[in-house]
């Protein structure tokens, strides 16, 4: 089976699947987590792998920048492999003041002023809610773990130079962070009858000025990762 964005055989994905953006972070995770992963698909460079953790068999694969590429690769792996669950490890800008680089946000709920995910029947600034199911695992994952992590609304931003007047306006509406794909996979999963939940590690503070280096995002959000394939390995497990 294939598709014109994936290069894959019937099975080759596990049911549920670890989505980080950019494809380093994907191989990053394949070689440092997963035993007898396994390369499934690499068209464009958007490396896709299966193996194993701790024994429950799980798929990890980049989605790419923006809710674009997201709708695409959420989309195709939904519809076309069997997926049922995608999560969302991922990076993004926190708003709030209380929260600090490497932090992990749960987003409970993903909202944008995009258009784009009225294809998949959100509205723009709609609250678009991730699955309660794997909502209630990262948060038994997170407590018995030892894994802090902050629930709460994050904005899904089309644009990465936006001006600091647009974040504050975000951070009026409550959005705990921003980052630049979750809305657009919780309408996808919503609209095809799946389960999606973004884990986000905060690698900047635009209103403060503060930031990671390209390298300790792609390799560095161990906490983060850890939380991601916790959850991942218990929906394969059926927990």
């Amino acid at each position: 089976m294939s598709t014109p964005h994936i290069k894959a055989e019937a099975g080759d994905f596990a049911p549920v699947v670890v989505m980080p953006g950019d494809p380093l972070r994907s191989r990053f995770i394949a070689e440092n987590y997963l035993t007898d992963a396994r390369l499934v698909n690499d068209v464009r460079g958007v490396q896709g792998y299966t193996g194993y953790y701790f024994g429950s068999r799980v798929s990890v694969m980049a989605s790419g920048m923006g809710m674009p590429s997201m709708g695409i690769y959420a989309y195709e792996l939904f519809e076309f492999f069997g997926v049922k669950s995608i999560i969302r490890a991922g990076s993004a800008g926190g708003y709030s003041d209380g929260l600090r680089l490497r932090d992990i946000v749960i987003a409970l709920t993903a909202a944008t002023d995009s258009d784009s995910v009225k294809f998949f029947g959100a509205s723009r600034y709609e609250n678009i809610p991730a699955s309660a199911r794997l909502t209630d695992l990262a948060r038994k994952s997170s407590i018995e773990r030892n894994l802090p992590a902050v629930g709460g609304a994050v904005y899904s931003s089309d644009v990465f130079y936006s001006p600091p007047e647009h974040a504050l306006e975000w951070k009026k509406r409550g959005a705990l962070a921003v980052e630049m794909e979750t809305a657009m996979l919780y309408a996808i999963a919503r609209k095809l009858g799946k389960d999606a939940l973004a884990v986000l590690a905060v690698s900047d503070l635009p209103l403060a000025g503060a930031s990671l280096g390209a390298d300790e995002r792609e390799s560095s959000f161990t906490e983060m990762i850890t939380l991601a394939l916790d959850v991942a390995a218990r929906v394969s497990d059926g927990i």
